[in-house]
């Protein structure tokens, strides 16, 4: 186990080096248990956000002001999607072995930590397929080059994903394209057991895609399928969807060209349906993210499920806003999904600039927190690929850390999810520094999820392992249940330090210097949802360990 002073040091920011296609109204976002791992440390003065920070160096730490009270953590959701299809983000190739696609991937989580970013959104179905081991669905294309074709040497990239993010304190929310069956950039002929092959009358050609019709009760069926498999064989902490629902109207000489469901309309009208056309499509997209809301929670509780809209409802909503009209034209009624509360997360993409009035930024996250009737999480979408870019719609780095500042002012909005990856992976117009050096200089936790009914983690059990205060911090629950992380804070000559650990973890080694005074231990669960607090004072040299309480004052906060 390594020593304390290489594991409760500042996380070192090495930037390594190292895509969704442009679009203006249509963007798509697109170790061992009981092993430490790096911790991540958590000053406890959260910086406030600065739009030059591009330009300004680190300052040295002030001496902080010592107190008896361990410091709050901060909340904020920071997210980023990993875009697969058209290997956007990762794998970078469909031509890269076994061992290259685990060392991008492992390279990609090590930025996320660096950043201080706390969640994945990993797109795990870009097109009726898999980037994980299905029975359901063909492997991607974009993993192996064939679709169909299992990776060799063989692995799963999503469990992998999923222990190498919680290993590092990272959520890994699972993405899927519920309707898509065929992106218009795919190469491989599709595999025999592809749904356009296997039950090709569920499926349309449209516009350079392949479609499954959402008015066909089995393709409903089959997303439902596939994201429950999910759910079961996999510890993923959220299950996401995007803005694609009915597909976004392509055109032919100037004339939009009909979704082609005319089969599904007129077999619904023939068993007496009475609502129009757009409605029946509405309803349709609506009874797939009601069932996908209920069949989650039933299966895992703990498990979020979120959706990340087009950013505009309808034209007119604000009034100042035009537009596409996403209700009228993909047949998503995001504005119900929220007021009825069928998400635990939404992610409206908000793709434009703070200064852009009819599609204003601030205007689009104040309608949408109004229209939070459940108080779900607000967690809007940026295109952080824009910021420092060239082209139409590109912004200044500036512009996106103004953003995260709206977003914080806004009451409601706890968080950020940014398209995409790869904008941080090559360290775009030096946008990760002034992130790290402005609005995330300091991490946070996820914000909790309380109504997801996860039972409360019990009280932790810390105690001491050896004579002196050389010896381990010992991490223990009462009974046996094992927490999803623990927060550690103490409280130094100098101030507080806080670190972030796995629930895995059963021992911290502490600081050499500066030496800890006191000692707060939380449980945090798989909602987010904190334990009471014991605080207790670590023994000096030459003081026996056996009765912890003795040693130093126990107290809960």
């Amino acid at each position: 186990m390594k020593r304390a002073s290489a594991l409760i040091g500042f996380v070192s920011l090495s930037l390594l080096g190292s895509c969704r296609r442009p679009a203006t109204a249509t963007p798509e976002p697109t170790p061992s248990p009981g092993v430490v791992t790096p911790p991540v440390v958590m000053p406890s003065n959260p910086a406030t956000p600065n739009p030059a920070a591009k330009s300004v160096p680190p300052s040295k730490p002030a001496i902080r002001v010592i107190s008896n009270t361990a410091p709050i953590i901060s909340r904020e959701f920071r997210g980023v999607w990993v875009a697969t299809v058209a290997n956007i983000d990762w794998p970078s190739s469909r031509r890269l072995s076994t061992d290259e696609q685990q060392r991008e991937l492992i390279a990609l989580l090590d930025r996320v930590v660096a950043l201080k970013l706390n969640a994945v959104i990993f797109q795990v179905r870009p097109a009726a397929d898999a980037l994980y081991a299905s029975k359901i669905e063909p492997w991607s294309e974009y993993l192996t080059g064939t679709q169909g074709q299992a990776p060799e040497p063989f692995w799963d990239p999503l469990a992998f994903a999923v222990k190498e993010a919680h290993a590092r304190n990272i959520e890994l929310h699972a993405w899927f394209n519920p309707y898509r069956a065929r992106n218009t950039d795919a190469k491989s002929p599709l595999a025999k057991s592809h749904i356009a092959r296997t039950n090709p009358s569920l499926v349309k050609t449209y516009g350079g895609y392949l479609w499954m019709d959402p008015g066909e009760p089995a393709v409903r069926a089959r997303t439902l399928r596939v994201v429950l498999d999910v759910v079961k064989r996999y510890d993923i902490d959220g299950v996401h969807l995007d803005d694609y629902f009915y597909p976004y109207p392509e055109s032919k000489h100037g004339s939009v060209i009909p979704f082609p469901d005319d089969k599904s309309w007129k077999r619904y009208r023939k068993a007496g349906g009475t609502l129009d056309r757009g409605d029946w499509r509405r309803a349709n997209v609506d009874s797939l993210i009601r069932e996908i809301d209920v069949g989650v929670h039933k299966t895992k509780p703990w498990v979020k499920f979120g959706i990340s809209p087009f950013g505009i409802w309808r034209p007119g909503f604000p009034a100042q806003v035009k537009g596409f009209d996403s209700y009228d034209k993909l047949y998503a009624d995001a504005r119900k999904w929220l007021r009825e509360g069928w998400v635990d997360y939404f992610t409206p993409q908000l793709y434009w600039p703070t200064t852009k009035v009819e599609q204003a930024y601030p205007a689009l996250l104040s309608w949408w927190a109004g229209e939070n009737a459940q108080g779900r999480h607000l967690w809007p979408g940026n295109f952080t690929s824009r910021a420092g870019g060239t082209g139409g719609g590109a912004f200044p780095v500036s512009e996106l850390v103004e953003q995260i500042r709206v977003t914080r002012q806004q009451p409601g909005a706890t968080g950020n999810v940014h398209f995409s990856m790869k904008s941080f992976l090559i360290n775009q117009a030096s946008m990760n520094d002034s992130l790290v050096v402005g609005p995330y200089a300091d991490l946070a936790l996820v914000p909790a999820t309380p109504w997801l009914h996860v039972p409360e983690a019990p009280l932790p059990k810390p105690r001491f392992s050896g004579a002196d205060s050389s010896g381990p911090l010992m991490l223990g629950m009462v009974g046996k249940t094992e927490p999803w992380q623990w927060l550690v804070r103490m409280r130094t000559d100098t101030g507080w330090m806080s670190v972030v650990l796995p629930g895995a973890t059963k021992s911290l080694m502490l600081p050499a210097k500066p030496s800890a005074t006191i000692i707060s231990v939380t449980a945090i669960n798989r909602s987010g949802s904190e334990s009471p607090t014991v605080t207790l004072t670590p023994p000096t040299a030459g003081t026996s360990t056996q009765a912890p309480a003795k040693r130093g004052r126990v107290y809960e906060h």
